[in-house]
């Protein structure tokens, strides 16, 4: 009861703690407890995912993760949880170089065409290329598209809507996805060797 008290609680940090310009994810993908289904459990673990936009949201995400544990074993009279949490294991959030994003964002529009390279906003995806920027290297990470044409106009039209890639319906267009790939990945590497 303890568990999944908290469990719904934790998804008041997103609904009513965070300002909506200011997106967090806060998910329980992992709780274990109990051995039989007649014998309550003395114990149960659970992992969380956070993903934030920066480290300031992360610290009051992670503030309001340990009130609630608390909170949710002091008003059941249960001893204080124990509440681990390592800084290292976690994905920062992605942040592009602007001017690099600037440079390749123009450089891939003459390649592909104006109307094939768009900027997308952040997303909470997480996504561990982020700790070269956090090293203090300058990064450009970018999407490919890689739906046949017909699928994605089906969907920009009102049709069925495109799968995530994390889906068992997402598949890509081989050919078309791995050209695309290479070429930008390769006017990519010139453009930073100083070569055309």
């Amino acid at each position: 009861m303890i568990a999944a008290r908290i469990i719904l609680d934790l998804q008041t940090i997103v609904s009513r703690e965070r300002n909506p310009t200011e997106p967090a994810v806060v998910t329980v993908g992992s709780i274990h407890g109990g051995t039989k289904h007649n014998i309550i459990p003395e114990e149960v673990r659970m992992q969380l995912t956070v993903r934030t936009m920066n480290d300031r949201f992360r610290k009051e995400v992670l503030e309001a993760i340990v009130r609630i544990a608390k909170a949710g074993a002091l008003s059941a009279k249960a001893p204080e949880p124990i509440i681990r949490h390592d800084p290292e294991r976690y994905t920062p959030a992605l942040v592009n170089d602007a001017e690099m994003t600037k440079r390749f964002v123009r450089l891939f529009r003459g390649a592909l065409g104006p109307d094939r390279v768009l900027e997308r906003g952040m997303s909470m995806g997480g996504e561990d290329f982020s700790r070269f920027h956090r090293a203090g290297l300058k990064t450009f990470y970018w999407h490919l598209g890689s739906v046949a044409p017909e699928r994605y106009e089906e969907a920009h039209s009102g049709g069925k809507p495109l799968p995530s890639t994390h889906s068992p319906h997402y598949w890509p267009a081989p050919a078309p996805t791995i050209r695309t790939g290479v070429l930008t990945m390769t006017l990519a590497v010139l453009d930073l060797a100083g070569k055309e």
